[in-house]
């Protein structure tokens, strides 16, 4: 979360995890699609531009800066769809400035209703 990349001329953002939906499990005729892939942690990513450029196949991915606070996004999804959270877990993953104001929003009441 929050780490700051460069593709080509483009400069992007890791913002938050892509979650499954119901049509997973509907593409690959198993009920529990979903419930396993959330299991296996490796949900993939959303990005955000910060810099609009030009992007184009085999362009090498270049880190620019890691995020501080160093939450993964296999962590984050654990945050949203576990059933038990942890606390300092859930006030690290509130601080990144990365973190869109919904999935904050989530996390502020999961702290409040458990906390």
């Amino acid at each position: 979360m929050g780490d700051r990349f460069h593709v080509g001329s483009a400069e992007l953002l890791v913002t938050q995890p892509r979650l499954p939906c119901y049509k997973l499990g509907i593409r690959f005729g198993r009920a529990d699609m979903v419930k396993r892939f959330l299991a296996s942690g490796r949900t993939g990513f959303y990005l955000s531009v910060l810099r609009e450029g030009e992007v184009g196949a085999g362009d090498a991915i270049h880190l620019l800066a890691r995020d501080e606070l160093g939450v993964s996004i296999a962590e984050l999804t654990r945050l949203y769809v576990g059933d038990h959270p942890d606390h300092e877990a859930l006030r690290r993953v509130i601080r990144v400035p990365a973190l869109p104001a919904s999935w904050r929003a989530h996390f502020l009441e999961r702290l409040e209703h458990h906390g």
